[in-house]
């Protein structure tokens, strides 16, 4: 295995061979540097001459739009480096079509303006050879090679490694460039991994569309690379099917967005919508606060039931048949023959407002077929207008009545009776009254929703009309989904598939699942396979073990990770002045390269708001889940397990944030691994 610096070796003779490689490398380089400068001239150009060959006015902002945003890819190239490795095969059968070729692997594709690609796309079917070729499985492939780059302009190549797999070499995790690129200081939003994924990492980007899957991973696994990732290669292997249907990214606040923002652009993938379950619910946000048991009641997955109840509660017999008057003729339709109707529509178990315009489409069916007694062969036209007749509508209007999900859970949770009505034998007396209101609104137009209400609304308006849904939902930190909101996402994702990510050790919301099966059950996709990433990458070993102290005392069961990095520092100090011990330990950090965060509990937060800057953030302990620091100051961790009831998941979040260091400061003189086994729930 060997490893050139850029530049000449000092000794040139002994070398040659070597020097021969590295020239090699630097005039490919140059070549792709000027293939990269001709496809941005020549997109630049398409751009300038696309309204010209669109046929009409709309075709031509699209294509506009489409050939401005690839520019802005080209013109944005992430780190700049065009590519991270390269497969050499060998001339065996076992190479298949790829006997005696050579392939450079990238973020993108590279051309020229004839020929084949300089660098093929990281998500090509050969490029996962780059990632699953071993000593003992070579596919054909002789030699694997990795390079390394300078991570500031100028993008500069600083050497390459090569493995021999043809000779029994393998790297695998003690490859030095691959260490250097995991270890690389975090500074900024997340990276993409493409230059580090792992073989088990690789076999969850590439599985297809049509397959749900969840990911169970210990911090520092790298799990929610291997969802973005995912839905990157999807789009790649599906895109005429996703551009239809869409790829929504799921987070689980809007700070985790803003930090996995760049990766998939970075991918060459804009086209996915990344947002909160929040901001997909609504674009309001909520103005009401709920007590803790009204929010835990609105997220048990019983009040579907009682929802469906309720709207079912809206459907009365009709007592009077319906006549319509039609020139001449007198159509009717017997009062026997709509109750009929209305008894086989809710057996077939529609959605409410479907189970509506189906009723108002058999009782034109019924009117129309009197007419054809007649010898008259109605029209479009007719029908519609038969549809909007008064007599139809007020029989419509009374025995399947139009209703908005606000006036629904308005009256769910303003009037006692009703509730009553629909939550008989499922919610007890004591439960009905946590959950209604003390001061009704005077009508749904005043009322004020909280975030649980939200998702109330949501149910309803799913159980009335099914939302549209995306042909794959990635869904990050989703072990702290509650039931309802799971159904609120399995909705979207009726006839797509999911990416699960999550942790269940990280549970921290009060209906937190310990359970993979049963949150999946409420997701829609139950019999999705289950796959436990517990190599970790990104967290030292240090750091790792003296979280993973904590794990017995979660009452969950998951694995306990590993990790491969022995490069991380842990300092666990009591301390007799917080501010000054913070402030002095935030001062030693910024002499070193990388990002700090000083996490705390929510209460106490601000008192070390002005440590906050350029390279600091000054973050509460409930909003730091899926983010990651160089160097993590974690304070007084005593507050933070006594915050909440499920405090100690909390602090098994914050203390796995750091990528380098962590120093946990306290002035208990109880560290957070000795005080664990006596903390309450």
């Amino acid at each position: 295995m060997t490893e050139l610096r850029y530049g000449r070796p000092a000794t040139p003779y002994a070398e040659w061979g070597f020097v021969m490689d590295l020239d090699a490398e630097l005039a490919f380089l140059k070549r792709v540097h000027a293939a990269q400068a001709w496809m941005l001239d020549h997109a630049r150009m398409r751009v300038a001459t696309g309204a010209a060959v669109a046929g009409d006015r709309y075709t031509a902002e699209t294509l506009g739009r489409m050939l401005k945003s690839y520019v802005k890819e080209l013109a944005e190239e992430p780190d700049g480096a065009p590519y991270f490795g390269r497969l050499s095969f060998d001339d065996t059968a076992a190479a298949g079509d790829h006997q005696g070729q050579r392939y450079h692997i990238g973020r993108r594709r590279i051309t020229e303006e004839q020929g084949p690609p300089l660098v093929i796309d990281w998500r090509a079917p050969v490029s996962s050879l780059f990632y699953r070729a071993s000593a003992s499985d070579r596919h054909g492939v002789a030699v694997r090679r990795r390079y390394g780059w300078t991570h500031r302009p100028p993008i500069r190549l600083t050497g390459f490694e090569d493995e021999h797999l043809d000779l029994g070499e393998e790297s695998g995790t003690s490859s030095r460039l691959l260490a250097e690129e995991i270890e690389r200081p975090r500074v900024g939003p997340m990276r993409d991994i493409v230059a580090t994924i792992q073989p088990e990492q690789d076999e969850l980007v590439r599985a297809d569309l049509d397959q749900s899957l969840c990911v169970q991973g210990a911090p520092g696994t790298g799990k929610t690379a291997v969802g973005l990732h995912r839905a990157a290669y999807l789009l790649y292997a599906h895109r005429r099917q996703l551009k239809r249907t869409g790829v929504l990214v799921v987070g689980p606040n809007p700070e985790f967005l803003r930090y996995i923002a760049a990766v998939l652009p970075a991918l060459g993938e804009v086209d996915v919508q990344q947002r909160t379950l929040e901001g997909l619910l609504s674009e309001q946000a909520p103005v009401a606060t709920d007590s803790d048991e009204a929010a835990r009641l609105k997220h048990d997955a019983r009040l579907a039931e009682v929802i469906r109840r309720a709207l079912n509660s809206l459907i009365s017999e009709p007592d009077d048949g319906i006549v319509v008057a039609d020139g001449s003729f007198r159509l009717r339709v017997p009062v026997t023959a709509l109750r009929r109707e209305i008894l086989q529509i809710k057996n077939e178990n529609l959605p409410y407002g479907v189970g509506r315009d189906r009723f108002r489409t058999r009782i034109v069916a019924l009117l129309q077929r009197q007419l054809e007694y007649h010898g008259e062969s109605p029209n479009r036209k007719w029908l519609d207008r038969t549809g909007r007749a008064r007599p139809v509508t007020g029989t419509l209007d009374a025995c399947w009545p139009k209703v908005r999900p606000e006036e629904l859970l308005t009256s769910l949770l303003g009037d006692a009776s009703f509730l009553s009505r629909a939550a008989a034998g499922i919610l007890t007396d004591a439960e009905q009254s946590a959950l209604l209101w003390a001061r009704p609104p005077r009508s749904f137009k005043s009322a004020k929703w909280s975030a649980a209400d939200l998702v109330l609304l949501d149910e309803i308006a799913g159980a009335i009309h099914h939302p549209d849904g995306f042909g794959h939902i990635v869904v990050d930190e989703a072990q702290d989904l509650s039931p309802m909101q799971c159904r609120a996402l399995a909705r979207r994702s009726r006839h797509g598939s999911l990416t699960v990510l999550g942790d269940l050790a990280q549970g921290t919301s009060a209906w937190a699942a310990d359970d993979w099966r049963e949150q999946l059950a409420h997701l829609g996709k139950p019999d999705a396979p289950v796959t436990a990433l517990t190599l970790g990458f990104r967290v030292p070993a240090v750091v790792l073990s003296y979280a993973n102290r904590l794990l017995p005392d979660l009452r969950v069961r998951v694995p306990a990770a590993r990790s491969v990095r022995s490069d991380g520092e842990l300092q666990v100090r009591a301390v007799p002045d917080l501010a000054t011990a913070v402030s002095d330990h935030v001062a030693a950090a910024l002499e070193r390269e990388g990002s700090i965060a000083v996490i705390a509990a929510d209460e106490h937060v601000a008192d070390f708001a002005a440590l906050a800057g350029d390279r600091v953030t000054v973050l509460p302990a409930t909003l730091a889940k899926g983010l990651e620091f160089d160097h993590v100051v974690v304070v007084e961790p005593d507050r933070i397990v006594a915050a909440e009831p499920r405090g100690l998941n909390r602090l098994y979040v914050v203390l796995t944030r750091a990528v380098s260091r962590l120093d946990v400061l306290h002035t208990a003189g109880v560290s957070p691994s000795r005080a664990a086994g006596d903390r309450p729930r």
